[in-house]
């Protein structure tokens, strides 16, 4: 996975490890070591220097990008983590495992407010809306898993013929499109 600002970009790798690059001049700034097994997604906390980063180790840490050092780690998924979000917020954490789990942490506490199973099949990402009240988590099972946050309620779309590979909101929040591993993309609304 690779994501970016206007001017720093990140990587991660099943060498587990994770590194940021300068994007114009195109050189590696930092190489953060720590999980102990492949990183597999990573994400910037909006407005701020604090790279986050999940594992197949079965855990989500936070870097500060302008040290190196990891400044936090949440422990508590009992299988790799496939994929980890903020809210645009940037006070909550989503996750997902490769059993089905979401989970959402606080980012201020460091604790863990809820967890979801979706088992027995891989959720694949997650993903809050601009508001933060609701999580699209992309099922392997071919579904979108909608939870309302506040109420833990979850709905369900169905369409898609395999594993929804990723769940993203547009901007202001009115639509969801979904790719899936039998080829399409779907628009939700």
């Amino acid at each position: 996975a690779v994501v970016s600002t206007q001017s720093t970009g990140a990587s991660c790798s099943m060498d587990n490890s994770s590194k940021l690059f300068d994007v114009v001049s195109e050189r590696c700034r930092s190489t953060f070591r720590g999980h102990t097994d492949s990183v597999n997604c990573l994400n910037f906390l909006p407005y701020s220097n604090i790279l986050c980063t999940c594992s197949a180790d079965k855990t989500i840490s936070m870097w500060d990008i302008r040290t190196g050092l990891c400044a936090q780690t949440f422990y508590g998924h009992v299988n790799a983590i496939n994929n980890v979000n903020f809210n645009t917020q940037g006070t909550l954490i989503a996750s997902c495992d490769a059993y089905g789990v979401a989970k959402i942490w606080d980012v201020r506490q460091v604790v863990e407010i809820g967890s979801y199973d979706f088992e027995p099949h891989p959720a694949n990402s997650v993903k809050f809306d601009t508001s933060g009240a609701c999580l699209a988590v992309a099922s392997n099972d071919g579904t979108i898993k909608m939870l309302e946050v506040e109420k833990s309620k979850v709905t369900e779309l169905d369409g898609h013929e395999d594993g929804v590979q990723a769940a993203i909101f547009n901007r202001n929040g009115e639509m969801l499109i979904s790719a899936s591993s039998d080829t399409t993309v779907k628009i939700w609304s």
